[in-house]
C-alpha cells in the first residue's frame, strides 16, 4: 500500500522519512522541517507505506519534490 491509511496512520508509534533523488541536496535545517511538517501532515504524501512494529506501525514516507510543493501551499 502506497496512500495514507487513516485507520492504520492512527496506530502509528514510529516514523521513517526516506528522501526521493528529484529532492535534491536539501540543508539539514530543510531536511528537518521538511520531514516534521510531512509527517504531520501524512495526506498531504504522494507516497506512504506502513509497516508491521512490535508497538503498533511505522509510517514509511518517501519524500519528493511534488510532496514538499504540497506543503508549501498547505502552508499559505
Amino acid at each position: 500500500m502506497d496512500k495514507f491509511d487513516p485507520r492504520v496512520d492512527s496506530l502509528v508509534m514510529e516514523t521513517r522519512t526516506i528522501w526521493d533523488k528529484s529532492v535534491g541536496n536539501l540543508s539539514d535545517e530543510d531536511r528537518r522541517w521538511v520531514a516534521r511538517s510531512i509527517h504531520q501532515q501524512p495526506q498531504l504524501a504522494s507516497k506512504v507505506s506502513y509497516e508491521r512494529t512490535h508497538t503498533g506501525f511505522a509510517r514509511v514516507i518517501h519524500v519528493t519534490v511534488e510532496d514538499i510543493q504540497r506543503l508549501y501551499l498547505a502552508k499559505t
